[in-house]
């Protein structure tokens, strides 16, 4: 799978690569459970020093401890359940405490200004943290929108105000267990996202 870390020190474009590579990482972990192939992939990742290379480290430790069967149910009950799951990965409920609020509507404006629209083949509303996630990767790696600067714009209007609290709490969620390591991961990248666009440009 390769280094999965921004280098901060490192020229941009490698920066950007590495972030583009995060957002994907848990996009691609909150959409579906991963299969033995990814976590065998996922355990051969290492991290460094710092607190984001930590929480590269402990998901590279959940994935050697993991089975793709125990994951998927774990992934289970805490997306899906039996009418609900643990947790709801949505704008709109950790912003409102409802399910397709305005939150959905402003991002589903934002999204359609920048050319995006959701799949037909996909369910969930766009305000799903994983789509969030995906649309981030895709704006810094250049595969989605047309310019520089939008994933501030997405960042600060649709991730900020919620996503590290959502993985905070997956951190700690009851029926957590190798996705305690993806909540740790989301938090800690997504306060380091938060500190970098509060800098000036």
């Amino acid at each position: 799978m390769g280094n999965v870390l921004p280098d901060h020190a490192a020229p941009d474009r490698e920066t950007e690569a590495g972030r583009a590579r995060v957002y994907g990482l848990l996009s691609g972990l909150l959409a579906r459970p991963p299969d033995q192939g990814l976590l065998a992939r996922l355990a051969g990742l290492s991290g460094d020093g710092t607190a984001l290379g930590e929480a590269v480290g402990a998901l590279a430790a959940a994935a050697r401890d993991a089975r793709a069967e125990a994951v998927e149910r774990e992934f289970h009950d805490l997306f899906i359940g039996l009418g609900r799951g643990e947790l709801l990965p949505y704008a709109s409920y950790y912003l409102t405490g409802f399910l397709h609020e305005r939150p959905l509507a402003k991002l589903r404006a934002d999204l359609a200004a920048l050319g995006i629209e959701r799949a037909a083949s996909v369910v969930e509303p766009e305000d799903h943290i994983a789509t969030l996630c995906e649309v981030m990767a895709g704006l810094i790696d250049g595969s989605l929108g047309d310019g520089p600067e939008q994933d501030r714009r997405i960042f600060d209007r649709h991730l900020r105000p919620w996503a590290e609290r959502f993985f905070a709490d997956l951190e700690q969620a009851k029926a957590a267990r190798f996705y305690r390591a993806v909540g740790r991961l989301g938090r800690v990248f997504i306060g380091i996202e938060t500190e970098a666009f509060a800098l000036p440009v």
